[in-house]
């Protein structure tokens, strides 16, 4: 069973070597991640990631994923010494990276990327959870239209669309995830919508508590940290 999730942001600039001189800025958000992450692992014997993608797909744990477009020779994989193929989205490579980040080399996971259409995903994310129990990394932006500076400039809707991501998120939600406006969601460049669909979809079953740990949005762009923990 899931017994607990970490929701976090998937940006490249908490990568301190993409985000260089700006690393510091991010900080409270790394920390926060890291909190959620290991916090989840504690709670869990095996860390399963999913994050939205292109394509529905469950990944090998050869797979790995790399930062290169982003000018830097960072790669990140789902094992150590990962030798498989180049093919984890942002969304899993930056998972992948904070993982280690906060739980170090050794850390092992499973990842699945989703699509608007998740079922095949789901089917296997379900089997996967009978036996044993699993902690839910899911990785999501929220909307990318908050400033005019933002990457998609400003939209008026994106206040409201990103407040009821975090209401959703404080108070564990996960039929209001499930149930997530996908056409809105791609208006705004609200990334993390599949996979917060995807984890409503997964966690309606149970109950959690909540606790959100980062809601901000530095350059235009929500970030949000929140942990559930399933109650006893």
């Amino acid at each position: 069973m899931i017994v607990a999730a970490a929701f976090c942001p998937h940006p490249p600039v908490l990568v301190p070597d993409v985000a260089r001189e700006a690393a510091p800025e991010l900080d409270g958000l790394r920390d926060a991640c890291r909190h959620a992450i290991t916090t989840v692992a504690a709670a869990s014997d095996r860390l399963v990631l999913i994050g939205s993608a292109e394509r529905t797909l469950a990944h090998s744990y050869a797979a790995r994923g790399s930062l290169a477009g982003y000018g830097v020779d960072v790669h990140a994989g789902l094992v150590p010494d990962a030798d498989g193929p180049f093919e984890l989205p942002l969304s899993l490579t930056i998972g992948a990276w904070l993982v280690r980040d906060a739980l170090g080399p050794a850390a092992s996971m499973r990842a699945f990327s989703l699509d608007s259409d998740p079922a095949p995903a789901l089917r296997d994310l379900s089997r996967l959870a009978s036996p044993d129990r699993v902690g839910l990394i899911v990785m999501g932006d929220a909307s990318a239209r908050r400033s005019t500076a933002a990457p998609g400039y400003l939209d008026e809707r994106a206040v409201t669309f990103d407040d009821g991501v975090a209401a959703a998120l404080r108070s564990a939600d996960a039929d209001a995830l499930a149930q997530l406006d996908v056409d809105l969601a791609r208006e705004l460049l609200a990334a993390g919508a599949p996979a917060w669909r995807a984890a409503g979809m997964l966690l309606r079953e149970s109950a959690f508590d909540a606790d959100i740990r980062y809601y901000d949005a530095p350059y235009g762009v929500t970030y949000l940290v929140a942990i559930w923990t399933a109650r006893d």
